[in-house]
């Protein structure tokens, strides 16, 4: 397992980052983000993250002990995804689906989860994202007991701007100040 919170980070905002590629505008954003929050950035390409199984025959994942060091040392998880084909990353999506081993056999592990909160940025290469992109998250949130508290995406045409993360992170701390 690779080592994710160089920081001792307790009770702190995490950057979950869910790209193929750990350069890519996704990782470029997060780390822009994190920079202004202080917040670490954990890339899911460094992890062994085995599809679910109903059976939980998972060998050499990653997975259980990473989502409990999140969830022991963070409070707002924020994931950062590309657009792939309408929708989270691949990467991002079998993370999700392993959200329900904490419903089924890390039951204790899963109620941490409640109280916590969860944002998302998303890049893509054009600007015709939809609301429906982010129904996964703010419904996987609500189910979770976690505070959904914002939400920002970013394209091609726009990421080289200055300061162009500043108002998610506006949006991020003033929803975070209203909890």
């Amino acid at each position: 397992m690779a080592n994710s919170f160089d920081n001792g980070m307790t009770g702190q905002t995490v950057i979950i980052l869910g790209s193929s590629r750990s350069s890519g505008h996704s990782a470029q954003m997060a780390r822009r983000i994190a920079s202004r929050i202080g917040a670490a950035v954990i890339d899911l390409k460094a992890y062994q993250i085995a599809h679910y199984d109903y059976d939980h025959n998972y060998q050499k994942d990653d997975f259980i002990e990473l989502i409990r060091e999140i969830i022991t040392k963070a409070d707002t998880l924020i994931f950062a995804t590309p657009v792939y084909w309408y929708s989270m990353s691949g990467r991002m999506k079998v993370f999700f689906d392993r959200l329900t081993d904490l419903l089924e056999i890390e039951k204790d592990l899963g109620r941490q989860l409640r109280g916590k909160s969860m944002a998302v940025i998303a890049t893509s290469n054009g600007n015709n994202l939809g609301e429906d992109f982010w129904k996964p998250f703010k419904e996987t949130a609500r189910y979770l007991g976690m505070s959904y508290l914002a939400n920002a995406h970013f394209f091609d045409e726009n990421l080289g701007e200055k300061d162009i993360e500043l108002d998610f992170v506006n949006d991020l701390l003033t929803a975070h100040s209203n909890l």
